[in-house]
């Protein structure tokens, strides 16, 4: 594993580290350009500007690893609340949620993650909306999965992720390539052992390529994360390939990074879906995303000097 990747990843669980970057004077402007706020009013005001700008929005309250009842029943709450103001704004169209199942209750218990799921299953489709289960470390992706499935009997439009740092992948994004399957494609943010993960960058750039031939040979329908201008255009060139107009596969991309680059496709005729992360739990979330791939902290430098 990258060094710097280890120690960003260490850092994201560190009390002190976390003490001296929340007080950094301009840690308030690293968060204010990634995260939309801590508030609910703050994340549609971000939702609503970016709908305006022609782009789409997945809405992610932030927290994980949840060890309290209570601490998982304030999350649902948050996304009842956010998904009835998204209605009420007319933005539900346009904006789904994610959601990280250790944060309504996975650690606890499997079925109470899955009662709280479904609970954010009913207000989404209520607000005429959907879901995405957002997949965490190794150790959950079984359980995250069998989830999935269960949402999916009622709710067959829950989205799915799939990390291509993994091995097991490319196998489950064959399974989960068939009609009216949501997929989301990344590349992963955690630290794992190179049993189950792929150590160098290469291989794992080269099974995302693979994952992505395989969703698109599929009859569902792909979301493409990543910034990699690369992989971006691997992207559109294979879906030309497997025959994919725009608009039966997104890009999605997270709040702050290459949003120029967002808009551009989005011009383009592409949907173009932004990842905003919003709540008081924002610096694992900024620390993982600089972990995921080192490089993303030249951007979020960059982001800094410039508002492009």
């Amino acid at each position: 594993m990258n060094p710097l990747r280890s120690l960003i990843l260490a850092a994201a669980r560190n009390g002190t580290i976390r003490r001296l970057v929340a007080t950094a004077p301009v840690s308030r402007d690293v968060v204010r350009r990634f995260v939309a706020g801590e508030t609910t009013a703050d994340a549609v005001a971000v939702t609503r500007r970016l709908v305006q700008d022609g782009l789409t929005v997945t809405l992610d309250y932030l927290g994980e690893d949840t060890t309290d009842t209570a601490q998982a029943e304030r999350t649902v709450q948050a996304y009842l609340d956010l998904l009835d103001r998204l209605h009420a704004e007319g933005l539900a169209d346009h904006a789904e949620v994610s959601v990280k199942l250790s944060a309504v209750g996975q650690m606890l218990d499997e079925d109470l993650a899955l009662a709280n799921a479904k609970r954010i299953c009913q207000a989404a489709e209520a607000a005429g909306t959907t879901v995405t289960l957002d997949m965490e470390d190794h150790t959950t992706t079984d359980s995250t999965l069998r989830v999935l499935a269960e949402l999916r009997r009622t709710w067959p439009w829950v989205g799915a992720v799939l990390q291509t740092y993994l091995h097991r992948t490319l196998d489950d994004a064959k399974r989960l390539s068939a009609e009216g399957s949501r997929v989301r494609l990344c590349k992963g943010a955690y630290k794992e052992p190179e049993t189950v993960a792929f150590a160098d960058k290469t291989e794992v750039d080269k099974s995302y390529v693979r994952c992505v031939n395989a969703l698109l040979a599929g009859d569902g329908y792909p979301m493409f994360a990543t910034h990699d201008p690369r992989l971006v255009r691997i992207v559109d060139e294979r879906a030309e390939a497997h025959g994919r107009k725009p608009g039966s596969f997104e890009h999605q991309m997270l709040y702050g990074i290459r949003p120029d680059e967002q808009l551009r496709l989005a011009q383009q005729g592409h949907t173009v879906r932004v990842y905003v992360p919003f709540g008081e739990e924002w610096y694992g979330y900024l620390m993982r995303r600089m972990a995921e791939r080192p490089a993303n902290t030249t951007f979020f430098l960059r982001a800094l000097a410039t508002r492009g």
